[in-house]
């Protein structure tokens, strides 16, 4: 798959700090009481999954992991070996970091609003509007996160053992044919699960090529995908007329 690289590096994927605010998100906690130690473990999972989606990609969330670690293994120390200063606390730069990164996503969120509030000002054809209500009350109820998609395809690798050894399989299929398969079911189905997409041969870069299409097809607006409640099953839905690649 010539384009893997490509296909991955997509604004969605905003880099370690990103990842990181996603967890402390799930954890339902103030930025300022992160617990290392759980959130180490969880960020390993993703790298282990970004690993297999694409190595230049995982050289950033690498040195986050090495960071983290680094401060678990300081906050693990005995007692009597551990900073009291609040000022010394080895958490204080990730701190930081995610405090500031979180004003700039805030920020960029505010605008995207403020451009999305201008659009609607702008005169539509009635089925667009038609279009608009029919997507409005799809809502989903959770907001489905490239996080989370990537936590579920990570979950589908384990229960296939795509992510243990296996007999090198060389995928010389384009991109499009991922692309045109999904759509296909969706635009029959109307709605399918996410792991329901993810059909037999079992060998990783199949798995990749399909995870790598959902993203492409979510990107390009003509797909959404919905969670009825935290940790539910996500679902996928099509979202517009048929795409001809």
């Amino acid at each position: 798959m010539s384009e893997l690289e490509y296909r991955i590096n997509q604004d969605a994927f905003h880099g370690p700090l990103d990842l990181l605010l996603h967890l402390v998100k799930k954890e339902e906690v103030d930025i300022l009481e992160i617990s290392i130690l759980r959130i180490t473990d969880q960020f390993k999972e993703f790298m282990e999954i970004i690993t297999f989606l694409d190595l230049s990609l995982a050289g950033e969330f690498l040195v986050m992991a090495t960071k983290l670690m680094e401060i678990k293994s300081q906050l693990l120390l005995p007692r009597q070996v551990q900073h009291t200063n609040k000022e010394d606390d080895p958490r204080n730069e990730i701190v930081r970091q995610l405090v500031e990164y979180k004003k700039f996503k805030d920020a960029v969120e505010i605008l995207e609003e403020q451009a999305e509030t201008a659009g609607q000002k702008i005169p539509r054809l009635i089925s667009d509007q038609f279009h608009e209500e029919r997507v409005s009350s799809e809502k989903p109820i959770q907001e489905v996160e490239l996080w989370d998609l990537v936590s579920a395809f990570g979950r589908i690798m384990k229960e296939t053992l795509a992510i243990q050894a296996q007999d090198i399989v060389v995928d010389q299929t384009p991109m499009e044919v991922y692309l045109e398969e999904i759509t296909g079911k969706l635009i029959r189905e109307k709605s399918i699960p996410f792991r329901d997409l993810f059909c037999p041969p079992f060998h990783k870069m199949r798995l990749i090529g399909l995870f790598l299409a959902i993203l492409e097809l979510i990107k390009k607006q003509s797909i959404f995908a919905q969670q009825d409640e935290s940790f539910g099953e996500i679902h996928l839905k099509w979202k517009q007329s048929v795409t001809v690649f």
